[in-house]
């Protein structure tokens, strides 16, 4: 998978899930680890660390105090 590949992953995963979106990811990761699949295991893994690097570069509204 290519490197924008996983950055527009985490995207998604953060347009679907907001705050949820690295614990959607992980559990995408455990299920492959569940099935044998390692490199399907590595992306999501990256795919759960852009997803944190996105979220401390663009807080989400729901983290926004007034």
């Amino acid at each position: 998978m290519y490197e924008i590949d996983i950055w527009r992953a985490a995207r998604v995963m953060i347009d679907l899930y907001d705050l949820d979106a690295r614990w959607n990811a992980g559990m995408r990761a455990d299920h492959l680890l569940d099935q044998g699949d390692v490199e399907g295991l590595y992306t999501w893994l990256t795919i759960v660390k852009a997803i944190k690097e996105l979220q401390k570069i663009e807080p989400c509204d729901k983290d926004m105090r007034n």
